[in-house]
């Protein structure tokens, strides 16, 4: 517990937040002191101070050293690291070279100063990741039987009314049953410009409300809102290893055991092999275990993954680990849903086709009549298209939907049809030519055509169509540029459909009319080709496929929680153009681990060298080595500069 009367004090929990950073900092005091003591003769007094400065700066790399000794029956750097420094005091003492022992201080200390600037730098990224969590309130205000009364989000249930005033954090995820607003959703999708919110209009927790008040339904429990399952999600990425980590930490074990096995030969053998004297011995085989231990090598690969994690979740580009950064920069294939990924998955009037002596204003208006009484998807986009273009929706009576056919009703007395060819076949037998070659193109194209029908004659049709994302040409166009080797449309969808939407998209790959289980083998197929493949996709029929898949990519907004839990990558903003963004963030993520480990293998065989050939101290070797493991873990936040990721990364 933490005393009282420490507790109202800053530099008490200034302290209690950077424990490793105040300890660098004591070390520091204690080994000048120890050495200005040394200068000034006073020895008693150094031979005080150092042991203080050892503990307090070799306290944690101790703990941790001896905790992997004991339990995991392993040697790590830690531990070289604390030996090297004591070897080095004892070897002081024995010759009575005190210096030596500020050598073994300095290395405890540039051990310490490293490891709080490590954490320094590595608190950027956490706070990155971090502040998601503070994007949603705590509390909200529900409406209830006309009463306002502010409550906890904790107990918020389904299908409660919450209000939201404009300029407030929108607490939950839910529906817009009343009210008009535009509202920033950049916590979530990574965009800036705010998008505009209206009645049946989904919100979603944590975004910024703008200059319009809201009553929204409560959709979800607080607990499983968007903004819960990112943070869930993303603090799950933070503890996992990616398997390039992995593999350096299975290293590293190794890596030790060897160390210390070749610095027990180098502190007996010189002697014996190069007439070199104990001390030249011992002290060259501590500077060894110094300069060889892998701590730059362990540093270049997590601080670059974690920061692009972080930057890819403030495009919203959710990697739910590091490894899934790594994989998608190596992606050579990606396989596309059609419905609902490169496609809006909402229907939506295409084209209105007339006879001769009818406007198409009119066929919209008449079907539009009947059509407000339904609510099959393509009754609602017809209804749709019509109050887009302000038409006053005219009374329709006697309706009666006709299952699977159409639907039909009297309007200004006369009857109306509106369905399927097979439900007015009848009335088509007389109609001109031309417009029957129409309407078979636009069905050719994968389109649904429904006919319209007045008092037993054919006014016109209406081309229903899911419609492709407006971004996904340009998407596509973006990915070949960057040299994916080939993309693919997978779809549960008639093959004339799927073709015709491949034309527009320019993918030249096609299959067509998929069970979820038929998606899993074309994406085995084209990994025994490819290696290295995505899907991308939204629904339960995809969950499969994502999950088979090297780097699953589901959409955020449109996709099922299914799809969301089983893929590797999620796009909060539900934008196509997302995908080649993280491509190149994984694939400059990529480079610079390879630049980093480069560099920190050339400097650990560097600083070997010197150390042969008598041309490096221990200070020297500790700043060496040190330093290195600072620079690549600096270099591991480069990917965290900048607002915004491009394609030429």
């Amino acid at each position: 517990m933490t005393p009282r009367y420490l507790s109202n004090f800053s530099f008490y929990q200034l302290l209690q937040k950077y424990p490793d950073t105040f300890a660098a900092a004591a070390c520091a005091i204690l080994i000048f002191l120890g050495w200005l003591s040394l200068h000034l003769g006073w020895i008693g007094l150094a031979l005080l101070i150092f042991p203080i400065g050892y503990v307090i700066g070799g306290y944690e790399s101790t703990k941790d050293g001896l905790t992997t000794l004991f339990k995991e029956r392993e040697l790590d750097v830690d531990l070289l690291m604390i030996v090297a420094a004591l070897g080095a005091a004892i070897l002081g003492l024995w010759q009575q070279d005190y210096y030596l022992i500020i050598d073994g201080g300095v290395l405890i200390l540039i051990f310490a100063v490293s490891g709080a600037l490590e954490t320094i730098a590595m608190e950027r990224t956490e706070r990155n990741i971090s502040s998601l969590m503070a994007t949603a309130p705590n509390t909200a205000i529900v409406i209830d039987e006309e009463r306002q009364q502010e409550i906890a989000i904790t107990k918020l249930q389904i299908g409660d009314l919450v209000l939201v005033r404009p300029g407030e954090l929108i607490p939950v995820d839910g529906i817009i049953i009343e009210g008009w607003t535009n509202v920033n959703q950049a916590s979530i999708t990574g965009e800036s410009i705010p998008v505009d919110k209206q009645v049946g209009d989904e919100v979603f927790a944590g975004t910024l409300n703008g200059n319009g008040a809201l009553k929204v339904k409560v959709a979800r429990p607080p607990e499983n809102s968007l903004i819960q399952r990112v943070i869930r999600l993303v603090e799950k990425a933070q503890t996992e290893a990616p398997p390039s980590q992995q593999f350096i930490e299975r290293f590293e074990r190794s890596y030790a055991r060897v160390i210390v096995l070749v610095g027990l030969l180098l502190a007996i053998l010189p002697p014996f092999l190069l007439s070199w004297d104990w001390e030249t011995t011992i002290y060259r085989a501590l500077i060894f275990l110094v300069v060889a231990s892998p701590c730059a090598l362990m540093a270049a690969i997590m601080p670059t993954l974690l920061s692009g994690i972080a930057r890819g979740a403030r495009a919203g580009i959710l990697f739910k680990n590091g490894g899934q950064l790594e994989k998608i920069g190596k992606i050579k294939a990606i396989a596309f849903d059609k419905t609902g990924t490169l496609t809006t998955g909402k229907l939506e009037v295409a084209e209105i086709v007339s006879v001769v002596g009818e406007k198409s204003d009119r066929v919209l208006k008449l079907a539009a009549a009947l059509e407000s009484h339904s609510e099959h998807p393509i009754g609602k986009a017809i209804t749709q298209a019509a109050l887009q273009k302000n038409f006053q929706l005219q009374n329709a009576s006697q309706v009666q939907a006709k299952t699977g056919l159409g639907i039909v009703g009297e309007v200004g007395g006369k009857t109306v049809k509106v369905g399927k060819a097979a439900f007015i076949r009848q009335e088509m037998s007389h109609l001109n030519p031309e417009f029957l070659r129409i309407n078979k193109r636009l069905e050719k194209q994968g389109k649904t055509v429904v006919w319209v029908v007045e008092a037993e004659k054919v006014i016109g049709s209406i081309a229903v169509a899911d419609t492709i994302r407006l971004e996904a040409v340009a998407s596509i166009q973006e990915l070949k540029e960057m040299g994916i080797e080939q993309i693919v449309l997978l779809t549960g969808d008639n093959q004339v459909t799927a073709n015709s939407v491949a034309e527009s998209l320019g993918i030249e790959m096609v299959h067509a009319e998929l069970l979820p289980e038929d998606k899993l083998t074309v994406i085995r197929q084209l990994q025994r080709k490819y290696q290295n493949v995505a899907m991308v996709g939204d629904g339960i029929n995809d969950a499969p496929a994502l999950a088979m898949a090297t780097v699953g990519i589901a959409m955020g907004g449109a996709g099922n929680d299914v799809a969301l839990e089983t893929a590797d990558v999620i796009l909060m903003s539900d934008r196509l153009e997302k995908i080649s963004q993280a491509i190149s963030l994984g694939r400059r993520a990529n480079r610079i681990i390879k630049q980093n480990i480069t560099f920190a293998l050339s400097f650990i065989l560097l600083l070997l060298i010197a150390n042969f050939t008598g041309n490096i101290n221990m200070p020297l070797g500790v700043i060496g080595h040190e330093g290195s493991t600072v620079l690549v873990t600096i270099s591991g936040l480069r990917l965290l500069l900048g607002s915004k990721i491009t394609t030429q990364i």
